[in-house]
């Protein structure tokens, strides 16, 4: 994760020297308006510094995320997509995205060419932009417990993506979930989970979600899928990591290919 840096401002301040102040004891007796001028002059450039070190991209995932506290995995999602297709090829024309912020990854995929996308937000929306609003008056987005079964027919997507959403599930839940997930899809989930110890629990969490993220490692995915007869899908999972490699694209995420 990138980190932001220094402001030279504040090293300027913590020095305790300000530039050109020297200068403009020295001078201050000879020229007032020179000594007025220098002052101007060096607050100018301590402002250009405050900028320089404070201006980077709103657009940056990592620098959003670390302000957050954590990394969401559905911001991964967007960064993934030329990934995905190198992937699943044309498996990505008909997709349905089950996470939080579920719109702005559909309204992503819709701009697609060739795409069709539908989302299922699995928390009620507090409050949620025209956008989002005309995708649920669409019926493109819902919002339902993914606990429960969902309202779609077997095999209705050529791929289901999930994000965020499966960490704040129990393992008795979890079961169930997954279960529909692959019974939706034709050819495959793809889950993106986070890491243990990238994010901590907020009480923003525990009265939306009920629990506080439980974030796993991959050792314990492997374990899960394989204990309940999950097979993954090998073909997938390497296509996947040569695009990668070629993009230079590294998952701030754990990503799983799984078989429907």
């Amino acid at each position: 994760m990138s980190r932001r840096p220094v402001n030279p401002a504040r090293r300027i301040a913590d020095d305790g020297s300000i530039p050109f102040i020297g200068v403009v004891q020295s001078k201050s007796r000879s020229s007032p308006l020179l000594s007025i001028g220098l002052v101007i002059v060096g607050a100018i450039i301590l402002i250009g510094y405050s900028y320089s070190g404070s201006g980077r991209p709103s657009g940056d995932i990592h620098t959003l995320s670390e302000i957050e506290g954590g990394v969401s995995c559905t911001l991964e999602v967007p960064r993934a997509l030329p990934i995905l297709k190198k992937a699943y090829g044309d498996s990505m024309h008909k997709v349905l995205h089950v996470g939080p912020d579920t719109c702005s990854v559909v309204s992503k995929l819709l701009k697609e060419e060739d795409s069709e996308a539908w989302g299922v937000e699995p928390y009620e929306l507090d409050d949620s932009d025209a956008n989002c609003k005309s995708l649920m008056r669409k019926g493109i987005v819902r919002v339902a417990d993914i606990k429960f079964p969902l309202p779609y027919r077997e095999k209705s997507f050529s791929l289901v993506i999930v994000s965020d959403a499966l960490n704040y599930l129990s393992p008795k839940y979890l079961n169930k979930t997954l279960s529909e997930l692959t019974r939706v899809s034709a050819d495959g989930v793809v889950i993106f989970a986070g890491y243990p110890g990238q994010q901590r629990a907020k009480v923003a969490e525990l009265s939306k979600f009920g629990r506080p993220a439980k974030l796993r490692s991959s050792s314990w995915w492997i374990r899960y899928f394989v204990q309940n007869k999950l097979e993954e899908n090998e073909a997938a999972l390497k296509k996947f990591e040569q695009a990668s490699t070629k993009r230079l694209y590294k998952p701030a995420c754990q990503v799983f290919h799984l078989k429907s």
